[in-house]
């Protein structure tokens, strides 16, 4: 977990598509997967490198390239959230009302789910593991809250980490 070297102000993770590109080494490359008789003949698989990070992310599932493109952007900003420290609470202050309370809940899909994965962790690591300072902040329990982190079996094991460097048990 590390500080990226940018001269933007804006978390990596809260970059929009384009911004987040422009900061990305993109290559093309083939891939197995489905595509039947096409497999192998197009360079249909994306694989982003983030350079200020060295973050990495791909996707090759699709025989689309600009579907894997959109893939990879997506498990690229989750790989940021999970293995990058920056500040990203104004980010996220909005959206407390949307998605805290008592059913913490947001689809790995959505949109903002690496900026509110990212906030979390801050949070969680901040305090050497322990959940509650993120429960408090998003108004829900820190038992949602340990669900949200099981979306992503990554963060469980980044948090755990945490917990056993602070003598604290593990989660599961």
């Amino acid at each position: 977990m590390s500080q990226p070297s940018r001269s933007s102000s804006i978390p990596a993770v809260a970059l929009d598509e384009q911004a987040l590109i422009q900061e990305c080494e993109v290559k093309f490359t083939r891939r197995g997967g489905p595509g039947g008789q096409h497999r192998n003949k197009v360079s249909s698989a994306v694989v982003l490198k983030h350079r200020p990070t060295g973050v990495t992310a791909e996707a090759s599932e699709r025989r689309s390239q600009a579907e894997n493109r959109s893939v990879a952007i997506a498990r690229l900003r989750v790989e940021l959230a999970i293995h990058i420290r920056e500040e990203v609470e104004e980010f996220v202050a909005p959206l407390v009302r949307q998605y805290g309370g008592s059913q913490f809940r947001v689809a790995i899909g959505n949109e903002v789910y690496p900026v509110i994965l990212a906030d979390v962790l801050n949070r969680t690591l901040a305090s050497e593991g322990d959940v509650a300072a993120a429960a408090e902040f998003w108004s829900t329990t820190a038992s949602q809250v340990v669900r949200f982190l099981r979306q992503e079996p990554q963060t469980l094991s980044v948090v755990n980490q945490a917990r056993q460097q602070a003598g604290r048990h593990r989660l599961k």
